[in-house]
């Protein structure tokens, strides 16, 4: 038996036992990712399970199988399958301690965004192992706020600002503003921070290189340089240089996964504490520095918000686990 719902705001009722749901997707829903909708809408639901049944096709959009990462348009129909929820009272609670590091990480607030400073080890949601994260503590400390949603996303390790929607409309604003080349152009430039390997010459202004995304042994993925990848493109910046070592400053142009990371390796110069692309042998002496995580920071974001014409612009510094560890190393001039 189907059930079918039109106009159903993001965060209601878990669907029901034993039917399947139709949802028809209204202007107000459109423009968030699947995963992200059915995660606010299926309390309860781990969200392994949910990418799961993703997976294995029983949600479909339009009658057909459809990826975690769709994003909804209107008109759509989107078929949910009864998913058995978890008991009442069994979600995980967010400690006072997390609620109070990120009640003091927001660097910015107005009615329908905030930009927080994210702690490095701090996953930017649930799942894979992982029962909470930083949107799920975000919804805890603030459950008048029914419609936060992640506008974009950091690595579990990259410390730094990342937006959160509190209005579909800022939502659906910003997701198109990513789109776009930079903020120049209406659109959102990331700035970030990175201790790379060697010094980078003041000459390398940009990599301009495709970007395939491929699967190894063991489910693995990884990113690597290759023509028949999505075309990349980030420019770089040399902001001081250290013995073998140079501070650089990253804006990625496009969003690929692991782009900083890879256009770095690919000019010769991979960044301090990265496993997957980097140098094991300096990340294990650099670990005896006190540089033990991927040195990367989002240090800035630049925004318009909708409906105005001023540029927002907001900062984060290096957190202490980097900077510190920073200020022993030595400067070459």
């Amino acid at each position: 038996m189907e059930k079918y719902e039109k106009n159903i705001p993001p965060v209601t009722d878990s669907v029901t036992q034993g039917e399947v749901s139709i949802i028809e997707i209204d202007a107000d829903l459109a423009g968030q990712r699947l995963d992200n909708f059915l995660i606010a809408r299926l309390k309860g639901v781990p969200r392994s399970k949910i990418y799961n049944v993703i997976r294995k096709g029983e949600v479909r959009v339009n009658k057909g199988r459809i990826k975690p990462e769709y994003k909804l348009k209107a008109g759509d129909l989107v078929r949910v399958p009864p998913i058995r929820t978890a008991e009442s009272g069994t979600e995980a609670k967010a400690s006072h301690q997390m609620m109070s590091l990120l009640a003091n990480s927001i660097l910015y607030e107005d009615d329908g965004l905030l930009v927080v400073n994210k702690p490095p080890g701090l996953a930017v949601h649930g799942g894979s192992g992982i029962t909470l994260g930083l949107i799920e503590t975000l919804r805890q400390m603030r459950p008048e706020a029914r419609h936060l949603e992640l506008v974009h996303r950091l690595d579990r390790d990259t410390s730094g600002c990342i937006m959160v929607a509190k209005k579909r409309s800022y939502l659906r604003h910003l997701q198109a503003a990513l789109r776009e080349k930079s903020a120049g152009t209406g659109g959102i430039q990331k700035v970030y921070q990175a201790l790379v390997l060697g010094k980078w010459s003041k000459r390398c202004h940009q990599v301009n290189a495709p970007l395939l995304k491929i699967e190894i042994a063991g489910g693995e993925r990884i990113v690597k340089v290759s023509p028949d990848g999505k075309p990349s493109l980030t420019e770089f910046k040399l902001l001081r240089c250290y013995e073998g070592f140079s501070l650089i400053e990253a804006r990625p142009i496009t969003g690929r996964t692991h782009q900083i990371r890879v256009h770095a390796q690919y000019a010769g110069h991979s960044l301090v504490g990265d496993e997957k692309y980097g140098d094991d042998e300096i990340n294990a002496a650099m670990r005896l520095v006190g540089i033990r995580r991927l040195f990367l920071h989002a240090s800035a974001l630049a925004f318009y918000l909708p409906e105005s014409d001023q540029l927002t612009w907001v900062e984060a510094p290096l957190p202490a686990d980097l900077a510190i560890p920073l200020a022993s190393l030595p400067v070459v001039e």
